[in-house]
């Protein structure tokens, strides 16, 4: 692999605003006093004032209220699918275009990254001890807001690295590890305190964490489990998984072996990332296999026009239907078409399943109630409260899977049912 293409990598696809362009944009905003823009931000991060703040030359203004609403605001600048949220509902778009919001709040955390701002101070954790298992985009936001509100927060991760899957499965090219270590940080100087290589269930169990002093708990575990297709071949070397891909590339900084015909099965970001990686890496062919339209494909519009500028094919209304190997190794892949009728044969080295993925038994960390899908029964409805007392529950684990600031809207959500919880427990003590 040549170094240019590893700089490719792990160098950014989105170029940054500068203090010039960001100013030209933000003064393109009409200034709404009903601000559909804020109204559409599921994390309530509000464009609106922040934009505002930028237009104004206020940049540790807009950083404030992003950071205030949001603490992954640095990672949801890069990839939150704006297209289909705030700049959808920004009113500039019946004039010509939406304001390009993701960028500008891009540039207001780089330049609380630049200038060193700390736009949070926590007040002094003298309220009960609550632990957050994963440490994924949903726990990180409950932990930050349950520490802004005077408690101390421990995230168990059963991993080495924290971030969940903003560190370990989405490619550098749109989201860079440093920028997800600026967001945890941030977190870090909340007072939020991060215990690694710990998985609660297995090496700690809730009963020992009730022990130490730990009055409520939330579960923000993900979802890590790949889905993969039952086909002939699957098991031939050179098949794997976007869960087993992704991780791999990201921890060693792109320092892994890719074929020269790569074929990637799924349509949403995942897949997306998967063949994003390989061309980046070197594969001399990259095909995407999805069993939809373009129009269909959940994933973001931004990166299919990235993946389609690095030369990645697709082959589109196709399942797969067996992977075929000399040796032990893949060689082909073929699939049918949607029509009954099509087929097509494709040369390949490597089979990559972005698909999506499946929950693993949250039961192991406590007797909570599954859905028939295996995810905890916990809504926003409810407060994201299980079944189990002092037990709360959001993100993927409870969603099936959303946008990272979904899951930061739902542990925002969690840490303030959360805080009622111990609030009136307390009250009920007296």
């Amino acid at each position: 692999m040549s170094m240019e293409k590893k700089q490719n990598y792990l160098k950014e696809a989105v170029e940054p605003f500068n203090p010039r362009t960001a100013m030209e944009e933000a003064a393109r905003c009409l200034l709404c006093h009903d601000a559909p823009c804020s109204q559409a931000c599921p994390a309530g991060t509000d464009p609106a004032r922040f934009i505002r703040s930028i237009r104004f030359r206020n940049v540790k203004g807009a950083a404030a209220t992003i950071r205030e609403a949001n603490i992954l605001g640095a990672s949801c600048a890069r990839v939150c699918p704006y297209d289909k949220l705030c700049e959808e509902g920004c009113s500039r778009s019946g004039i010509d275009r939406p304001i390009q919001i993701g960028r500008l709040q891009r540039f207001a955390t780089d330049q609380e990254a630049l200038f060193g701002m700390k736009p949070l101070q926590a007040p002094e954790a003298t309220k009960e001890k609550v632990a957050c298992i994963g440490s994924g985009p949903a726990s990180l936001a409950c932990a930050a807001k349950l520490a802004m509100k005077g408690y101390k927060v421990t995230v168990f991760e059963e991993k080495d690295k924290i971030g969940g899957m903003l560190t370990y499965g989405i490619i550098p090219s749109r989201l860079p590890q440093e920028v997800v270590e600026q967001d945890i940080q941030h977190v870090k100087d909340l007072g939020v305190e991060f215990v690694l290589n710990t998985k609660v269930g297995r090496d700690i169990t809730i009963d020992e964490l009730k022990e130490q002093g730990y009055a409520a708990f939330f579960i923000g575990i993900g979802m890590w489990t790949p889905k993969m297709i039952d086909i002939p071949g699957a098991d031939l070397e050179g098949v794997m998984t976007a869960m087993e891909f992704l991780p791999a590339a990201k921890s060693t900084n792109g320092n892994v072996e890719v074929g020269e015909n790569v074929i990637v099965i799924g349509g949403g970001d995942v897949a997306m990332d998967c063949a994003a990686t390989a061309r980046l890496l070197g594969a001399k062919k990259v095909t995407i296999v999805y069993r939809r339209t373009i129009e269909e494909a959940p994933a973001n519009r931004a990166e299919i026009e990235f993946v389609q500028s690095l030369g990645v094919g697709f082959s589109l209304q196709f399942r797969p239907a067996e992977i075929i190997g000399k040796d032990g190794k893949v060689t082909a892949f073929k699939a049918v078409g949607v029509d009954g009728e099509s087929e097509i044969l494709l040369k390949a080295d490597q089979v990559i399943f972005g698909i999506g993925q499946e929950p693993e038994d949250a039961k192991a960390i406590a007797p909570v109630e599954l859905t028939e899908k295996n995810l905890i029964a916990a809504s926003e409805e409810n407060g994201y409260r299980t079944n189990v007392e002092g037990i709360f529950a959001a993100g993927d684990i409870v969603n099936g899977g959303k946008t990272v600031v979904h899951a930061v809207a739902a542990g925002k959500e969690a840490a303030e049912s959360i805080d009622e919880y111990l609030t009136s427990k307390k009250e009920g003590a007296k």
